[in-house]
C-alpha cells in the first residue's frame, strides 16, 4: 500500500508538469488545464511519462473511430466483405426478366458508383436486358429508427450528416463540381442522376478560399438542387459533396440512369421491400476488405462509413446499434480491458454523448500495438503532415512523416490519439483530449504536445 501511494503521487505530481509550451499555449487560447486531459505512455508500457486528467471522461470526437475500427478488425476480421446481391424469382428468358428483381444489401461502408455499376453490368452480362417489374430495396440486415439528417448540427444535405443503411449507395450522396469560368461559377454534374437540374445562383468572389463550403447555401427543391452564395475563384476546381434526397430517391435516380446507359429497359417503380423465399441469386458485388476499408474511415475521418461497420459488428441480423455496443463491450471484457467511462453512441464520434477517457484510449492503443490487427490499423491513420486529415500538419516539423494519429474535431471538442516515434527512435502512445467552449482554439496546444515527444 505505501508502494501504491507513492506511485500514485508521482502519477499526480507528472500530471500538473505540463511541457511549458503546452502551458502557454493553453493560457494563450484562455482554455483552463481542467478541460485538457493528456497521456503519453511508451508503447512497451510502463508508466506514463505524461498524464494529466488520464481519467478524466470527456467527448473524443472522430477519436472514438479508432474504438470502432480496432474492434471492427479483431472481431470481424481484416479479410471480412460485405456482399450485395441482384436476386429474382423467375429465370429470365431471352432477355427479359419476368416479375420483380430484388437489391439485397449487407451494410458495405463502401458500394460506391464503380462498384454499383460494376453490379448492374454484371446483371446485363447473365443476359437481363428487360425488368418487367419492380427494382424492391431489401434492407432488412439493419434495423435501425428514423434518422433526421438536420438533427445533429441543422446541416441535413452535408454528407457526413447521412444515416448508417444496409443499401447505402455512393455514400447517398451526389457530387458536383464548382469551376470559376470567366466571371462566372459553372457546376458540373459528376454523379449521373435522372431528373437532377440545377439552379446555379453562385457568384464569383474575389476572397482567399478559406472555408469556401461555408459560402455555398445549397437547398433542395423536390429533384432540383439550388446553390445559392458566393464562390472564391481563388479555389480553382473543388467538388461539393450533397445528400440531397431520401435513400430511396437517390438509389432510384442512380440506378435509372446507369441501368439506361448499359443498355436495360425497366418501366417499373424502386420501392423497399423484402426478398421473398426461393428467390435465386442473380448478380452479386463484394465490398473491398474491412483491411482497406478502415482506412477510408480513418484517414479521412468517414463517419458515414464508420457508423456502417459499427453496425456490422452486431452478429444477430437485423443489427442493431444496442447489439453493436453489447458486442464491443463483451469484445473489450474478453481482453481484460476496462474502460468504465465508454460511453458509445454511433461509433462515429459525430455524437454529443460519446464518451472515453485519454487513459481508455491509452489502453486500447497499448492492446493495438501487440494485436495481429496492428499493421492494418496504424496503416489506416493519418499520417502527420502526409495524408488524410493531418496533410496540412507539422509539414515543416519535427513531427512530420513520424506519427500515426487520429483527429477529433466538434464544436467544443479538438482531440488526437495514436502513435509517435521520437528522434531517438522510441515510439509513444500519445493521446491529446480538449473538451472546452475555446477548443477550437486549442490545436496549438495539441501541436506542442506532439513536438515535444516528438524532439525527445
Amino acid at each position: 500500500m505505501a508502494l501504491l501511494a507513492v506511485c500514485g503521487s508521482g502519477l499526480q505530481a507528472r500530471a500538473a508538469d505540463l511541457p511549458p509550451a503546452v502551458s502557454q499555449a493553453l493560457q494563450e487560447a484562455g482554455i483552463p488545464t481542467s478541460s485538457l486531459a493528456i497521456v503519453v505512455q511508451a508503447v512497451d508500457g510502463g508508466p506514463p511519462l505524461l498524464a494529466h486528467n488520464a481519467r478524466q471522461a470527456m467527448n473524443p470526437a472522430s477519436a472514438m473511430k479508432l474504438v470502432t475500427t480496432y474492434a471492427g478488425l479483431e472481431v470481424l476480421g481484416p479479410a471480412h466483405t460485405w456482399r450485395t446481391e441482384m436476386l429474382a424469382e423467375n429465370v429470365p428468358l431471352n432477355g427479359r426478366l419476368d416479375g420483380n428483381l430484388y437489391l439485397r444489401g449487407s451494410g458495405d461502408p463502401k458500394l460506391d458508383l464503380e462498384h454499383f455499376w460494376l453490379l448492374l453490368r454484371q446483371l446485363r452480362a447473365r443476359g437481363v436486358a428487360q425488368i418487367g417489374g419492380d427494382l424492391v430495396l431489401d434492407r432488412t440486415a439493419f434495423a435501425l429508427p428514423a434518422h433526421d439528417p438536420g438533427e445533429f448540427d441543422s446541416e441535413p444535405l452535408r454528407p457526413y450528416n447521412v444515416g448508417p443503411d444496409a443499401l447505402l449507395i455512393n455514400l447517398k450522396s451526389v457530387r458536383l463540381t464548382l469551376q470559376p469560368d470567366r466571371g462566372s461559377v459553372k457546376v458540373v454534374v459528376e454523379t449521373p442522376s435522372e431528373g437532377l437540374r440545377i439552379q446555379n445562383r453562385l457568384s464569383l468572389g474575389r476572397e482567399a478560399c478559406g472555408d469556401w463550403r461555408e459560402q455555398i447555401k445549397p437547398a433542395v427543391n423536390g429533384q432540383t438542387i439550388e446553390l445559392n452564395g458566393s464562390f472564391p475563384a481563388a479555389c480553382g476546381d473543388k467538388a461539393l459533396h450533397l445528400a440531397p434526397w431520401t435513400a430511396d430517391v437517390q438509389v432510384e435516380a442512380l440506378f435509372r440512369v446507369l441501368w439506361h446507359e448499359l443498355g436495360g429497359g425497366f418501366n417499373g417503380r424502386v420501392r423497399e421491400g423484402q426478398v421473398p423465399t426461393g428467390a435465386r441469386p442473380l448478380a452479386g458485388q463484394e465490398s473491398p476488405a474491412l483491411g482497406e476499408i478502415v482506412r477510408d474511415i480513418n484517414k479521412y475521418s468517414n463517419n458515414v462509413m464508420a457508423r456502417q461497420l459499427f453496425l456490422s459488428i452486431d452478429s444477430e441480423r437485423p443489427a442493431t446499434a444496442a447489439g453493436a455496443r453489447r458486442q464491443i463491450a463483451g469484445w473489450l471484457q474478453a481482453k481484460g480491458l476496462k474502460l468504465p467511462e465508454l460511453v458509445l453512441d454511433n461509433g462515429s464520434g459525430l455524437s454529443r454523448s460519446e464518451r472515453i477517457s485519454a487513459d481508455g484510449l491509452a489502453q486500447l492503443l497499448r492492446a493495438a500495438w501487440q494485436s495481429p490487427v496492428m499493421p492494418e490499423l496504424i496503416a489506416s491513420l493519418p499520417i502527420a503532415g502526409v495524408d488524410g486529415t493531418l496533410r496540412k500538419r507539422f509539414n515543416d516539423r519535427s513531427a512530420s512523416g513520424r506519427a500515426h494519429l487520429k483527429t477529433g474535431y466538434l464544436e467544443g471538442v479538438r482531440a488526437l490519439a495514436g502513435y509517435l516515434l521520437d528522434h531517438g527512435g522510441k515510439r509513444w502512445i500519445v493521446v491529446c483530449l480538449i473538451n472546452d467552449p475555446k477548443a477550437r482554439l486549442g490545436k496549438p496546444a495539441i501541436d506542442a504536445l506532439l513536438l515535444w515527444v516528438a524532439k525527445r
